[in-house]
């Protein structure tokens, strides 16, 4: 199959690479480039790949990791919002960091965390550090996370932006068996015009979405 449909703006993905026996397709309108479904391994193997991920909340250097994302909302927001870390993981370290300040911030995560009743109210800012990758669907999800958001809310998201600059077939970002999606710039304006976010800002692995 030479191309595809792209699950983020349904333009025509071509093929792009064919790596380790698996087909990576670059999307003609938004730029990114996604891996075939075909190859999406099982929601079973999913969940045992992130219990592998050493996520422990006291770790510094996670938490230097997850600074951007904590530090971006205690920038914009006080103990008197609330808000949601999406995709929290097995180490919500997110979370951890803000409560300890005395933050208020619920969690969700579809393998480790389904409450969805945390999905039927707003929030003024959401978490999603290293989660967006993951989405096999990311149209449904920024659809779904922007309902989430009140009006003028803040979605911190965390991920590795694809550039043409890259050299995809040694680029590590891709070997991790769970990530499906890798956005290019293009692809976050384009979620921005067409998916009811009114304001887009990218620092480096950071992108920020503002409804």
């Amino acid at each position: 199959m030479l191309q595809i449909e792209c699950s983020l703006c349904h333009g025509k993905a071509a093929l792009f690479h064919e790596i380790d026996r698996k087909k990576y397709y670059k999307c003609t309108n938004c730029l990114s480039v996604l891996l075939h479904p075909a190859y999406y391994i099982s929601p079973e193997e999913e969940r045992n790949r992130y219990r592998e991920h050493n996520n422990d909340v006291e770790d510094s250097g996670y938490q230097k990791f997850v600074s951007p994302i904590v530090n971006s909302i205690k920038e914009s927001y006080n103990t008197q919002h609330i808000g949601l870390d999406f995709g929290s993981g097995t180490g919500p370290v997110i979370t951890k960091l803000l409560r300890d300040e005395g933050y208020k911030i619920e969690l969700y995560d579809p393998f480790f965390c389904d409450n969805p009743e945390k999905l039927t109210i707003q929030y003024d800012y959401i978490a999603c550090c290293e989660v967006i990758e993951h989405f096999h669907c990311p149209e449904k999800e920024f659809r779904l996370l922007r309902s989430l958001l009140k009006p003028g809310g803040s979605l911190f998201c965390m991920t590795e932006v694809y550039s043409e600059d890259l050299d995809f077939v040694k680029w590590y970002y891709k070997n991790d068996s769970t990530h499906v999606f890798f956005y290019h710039v293009k692809a976050f304006n384009w979620i921005k015009s067409n998916l009811n976010y009114s304001k887009v800002i990218i620092d480096k692995r950071l992108i920020t979405l503002i409804a």
